[in-house]
């Protein structure tokens, strides 16, 4: 029986946190993605239409929080207000106008000279962080008791605090040096308000009865004993309040869900009015279970055939059921990518890649198998927030690539519905890299005119890297007119 209902039309789209990098010498002078064996990207790229992103401007080293505002297409210069609501938000702290919150690090701090030996105490927090987190949540500080402190945890050595109380201003710098062995700073008012002048006075006094609290905790003992580093100190960054803006769905027509274990992108979805689903093993780290998460982005696609996952609320105990006809924009935000780069690990960053065009590969069978019901048309989007080159183990201005195919086009490229539904959905690790590893022999140059280098539809490009995608037809172009390529991409006839 032929359905005649018009299929309902939906978006997948994989954000690969610090996805764009540079040529490295030992790849032979090959970004990572370039060196990377990526069928399922590659076959996107060939089956679409491609071009080469700003995140936000041309040469602008953005951060992932305006990168991702941007994006959405919401102006940052207008809208952003700090860094600090979205990771404590995230991190399921609720906030009120009139709050200020802070994205923090766990870290150590030589108490007799002032030094941050080390901005992050430890990576692998996910034991100790909550507990931390647990004695630090509604601290009372002596000179100012009218303001309440909360603090939660978030993803290793993370944790977001929220600061409630009278005449609070979000325009004060932070605590944090940026780099280890440098002096904790002291929070000072970015403008001559009586209001950032006492805001700066209470955050100070925050920091030092944190760092008694976390000094005489016993888990800093037994740490120390053990010869790790203590965390004896948060370092308060990013100071910022909630912002108002336009929900998503109004602005684009598009119902959205997200899958962000990063907590600042949680939080930032979460300001946006975009619901976040849970995926079971998604950390947000190097631990994360990536079939999970397309899991999750794939049945809240195609319900109501599948049952949508729970929606996470911030400050509540409980999870709400998402929309029983699923939702219309699938937001995969994949942080892994990013924390190779900022650990100048260019094999890992390699073989992460790879693992994520795996994850891909099972994403595009859960949906071709429903898109086959005849119930929906499903679009596939992968790009970048920023470039996270591991020469320089820190975000940087280049361009990153961008795609976007029809799902039934991705099909033909990689050789029919019998390949696609051939692919394995098992879970499985990312990888992990032995020390000295390289990756030498596993750069192979490919032959110019190869069958494998002609594009199956869409645009002449026909593999995804930084740059067979500036050949695409979509040119260079600005984050902010991303998502009106997305919505023209999705409603033309086919």
């Amino acid at each position: 029986m032929v359905n005649s209902k018009m299929p309902r039309r939906r978006v997948a789209f994989v954000l690969i946190d610090g996805l764009g990098d540079v040529s490295i010498p030992r790849f032979g002078y090959k970004t990572p993605l370039e060196a990377a064996k990526v069928p399922n990207l590659d076959a996107i790229a060939s089956a679409g239409v491609n071009g080469l992103m700003d995140p936000v401007e041309v040469g602008l080293g953005c951060g992932s929080d305006t990168a991702h505002l941007s994006l959405m297409g919401y102006d940052p210069r207008v809208y952003y207000r700090g860094r600090g609501a979205f990771e404590s938000m995230g991190a399921g702290l609720a906030m009120s106008p009139g709050d200020i919150a802070f994205k923090s690090n766990f870290a150590t701090l030589d108490e007799k000279t002032g030094v941050v030996t080390s901005r992050r105490a430890d990576r692998h927090f996910e034991e100790e962080g909550p507990i931390l987190c647990a004695a630090l949540d509604k601290m009372k500080l002596p000179s100012f008791p009218e303001y309440e402190v909360r603090v939660r945890y978030a993803t290793e050595h993370r944790c977001g605090v929220v600061v409630k109380g009278p005449k609070l201003s979000g325009n004060i710098s932070g605590t944090d040096p940026l780099k280890d062995n440098r002096l904790l700073l002291q929070a000072q008012a970015l403008d001559d308000t009586e209001e950032a002048k006492h805001t700066a006075t209470v955050i100070n006094e925050l920091s030092k009865e944190i760092s008694k609290i976390l000094v005489a905790h016993p888990l800093n003992e037994k740490r120390a004993a053990q010869g790790k580093n203590i965390a004896n100190i948060v370092l308060l960054r990013g100071c910022g309040i909630r912002i108002e803006v336009p929900a998503f769905e109004k602005n684009h027509g598009l119902r959205p869900c997200m899958v962000a274990p990063t907590k600042i992108i949680a939080g930032l979805g979460l300001s946006l009015g975009i619901d976040i689903l849970e995926a079971s093993g998604a950390t947000g780290d190097y631990r994360t279970l990536l079939t999970s998460k397309a899991m999750a982005i794939a049945n809240a696609l195609s319900a109501p055939t599948k049952s949508c996952p729970n929606v996470f609320v911030p400050g509540e105990d409980e999870h709400k059921p998402g929309p029983s006809d699923g939702y219309d924009f699938g937001f995969l935000h994949i942080k892994a990518i990013d924390d190779a780069g900022h650990d100048k690990a260019s094999v890992f960053k390699v073989k992460g890649l790879e693992a994520v065009d795996k994850a891909i590969g099972q994403l595009a069978r859960l949906l071709w198998e429903a898109e086959s019901s005849g119930e929906f048309q499903f679009s596939v989007c992968v790009t970048g927030d920023h470039s996270t080159p591991v020469e320089y183990g820190d975000h940087s201005f280049e361009p990153v690539p961008f795609t976007l195919c029809r799902l039934k086009d991705y099909v033909g490229a990689v050789g029919g519905e019998s390949v696609v539904l051939q692919t394995s959905l098992d879970t499985f690790p990312l990888p992990v890299i032995k020390s000295g590893e390289d990756l030498s022999d596993d750069v192979v140059e490919e032959e110019e005119g190869s069958q494998q280098n002609r594009a199956f539809s869409g645009d002449s490009v026909w593999k995804l890297d930084e740059l067979a995608v500036a050949r695409g037809c979509l040119g260079r172009f600005p984050g902010s007119e991303m998502m009106g390529i997305i919505k023209k991409f999705v409603q033309l006839d086919v």
